[in-house]
């Protein structure tokens, strides 16, 4: 929460990685209704995973469902944009993802620069719970990519 109101600091925050921005001058019912918000999103998380909402790719899990991700069974904290960047990048392991479709994926529009400053984001993430994480590629001039373990088919 904070006083700063305008849109360029809005869409700043956003990109850096907050998953919502609310200003001071917010009123009690509006408040009241992201915070219901956050609750369902906690009902949501307290339900047992479904089958159909899970992807798991070797040593890595998402829960649609919930948006969370773990790598060899720990829980790596990614914002909501993170997440939906990397579901773009593991629903076909070996395709390469365009910035443009990146961006599409995860419901932003921000310049190529911002989805790379992600994508850095979302590896030190990953190298905080495997200093040997190596799965995001970058392809030159084109995106990246979910290495396929060549070891495990999913």
């Amino acid at each position: 929460m904070t006083a700063r109101d305008n849109d360029f600091d809005t869409v700043s925050g956003l990109r850096m990685g907050a998953d919502d921005y609310l200003t001071k001058d917010i009123s009690l019912p509006h408040l009241t209704a992201r915070i219901a918000a956050l609750f369902r999103r906690l009902d949501v998380i307290d339900q047992p995973p479904s089958p159909e909402n899970l992807i798991e790719r070797s040593k890595l899990t998402l829960d649609i469902g919930r948006l969370t991700v773990q790598w060899k069974g720990h829980a790596v904290p990614l914002t909501v944009t993170e997440f939906w960047m990397l579901h773009a990048l593991v629903k076909f392991p070996g395709h390469v993802k365009s910035r443009q479709v990146l961006m599409q994926e995860s419901k932003i529009f921000v310049d190529g620069s911002t989805i790379t400053s992600h994508v850095k984001r979302i590896r030190k993430k990953f190298l905080q719970v495997d200093k040997a994480f190596d799965c995001i590629e970058t392809v030159y001039g084109m995106g990246y990519r979910w290495n396929i373990d060549p070891a495990v088919s999913n």
